[in-house]
């Protein structure tokens, strides 16, 4: 049976003692596709035409990726915006992370707020489900989750048609969906610490999705 292929979108660094911009993805994200039989196909930030490269390709979904902040590198909001487009036209699934999630969210029409107490950077937290569908694919009204970011989505700052199902103390949203496309977003990176819960999320999502 052919796997399933997933796109992901790439950051964009500037490393020290070289002059060219690259293209780069943690090999955590790499491995957990591979490791539950889904083909990782990487997507470049300088294509001359990223929607050919993506027609010439049988994408069956996407994961915009963290990293960076929107803004720092035009031609990456560029190419998630193209992927974005794609995947609600042919209605794939796509999964944000972090980053990735807060750019589903501004394409949605939504916003972002930097969060001034950082207590969101570099930690673990609970995060409470609210959400129906999300309680039976986690089996729990609760999960723990890493937490890297420093910026936030408050319930107004919500996208058109995004519904939480995950929510922290101070009442900002750290995972959504989409009421009517296969569209999801979560802030916290579920490839860093592939728990059961972080497993359960992605095979819902590529799995069962396209199943």
């Amino acid at each position: 049976m052919k796997k399933p292929i997933i796109g992901i979108s790439t950051r964009i660094v500037s490393p020290k003692n070289y002059e060219e911009k690259r293209d780069a993805i943690s090999h955590d994200l790499v491995s957990i596709l591979d490791k539950l039989g889904l083909n990782p196909i990487l997507i470049p930030n300088n294509l001359l035409s990223t929607k050919n490269f993506l027609d010439q390709l049988n994408f069956s979904g996407f994961i915009i990726s963290g990293g960076d902040n929107i803004g720092e590198f035009p031609q990456r909001d560029k190419t998630e915006t193209i992927m974005l487009e794609y995947a609600s036209k042919k209605n794939l699934p796509i999964l944000g992370i972090c980053r990735g999630m807060q750019i589903i969210n501004d394409f949605f029409g939504g916003k972002t707020e930097s969060n001034k107490l950082k207590n969101h950077v570099n930690t673990n937290h609970s995060l409470k489900i609210i959400n129906k569908k999300f309680k039976i694919i986690f089996k729990k009204d609760s999960i723990n989750v890493n937490s890297y970011h420093n910026n936030l989505i408050q319930l107004k700052n919500l996208g058109k048609d995004l519904i939480p199902f995950a929510i922290y103390d101070d009442n900002s949203i750290e995972g959504y969906f989409h009421k009517y496309l296969s569209v999801y977003g979560v802030m916290w990176h579920p490839e860093r610490t592939p728990t059961e819960n972080s497993i359960s999320l992605i095979k819902e999502i590529f799995i069962t999705t396209i199943d």
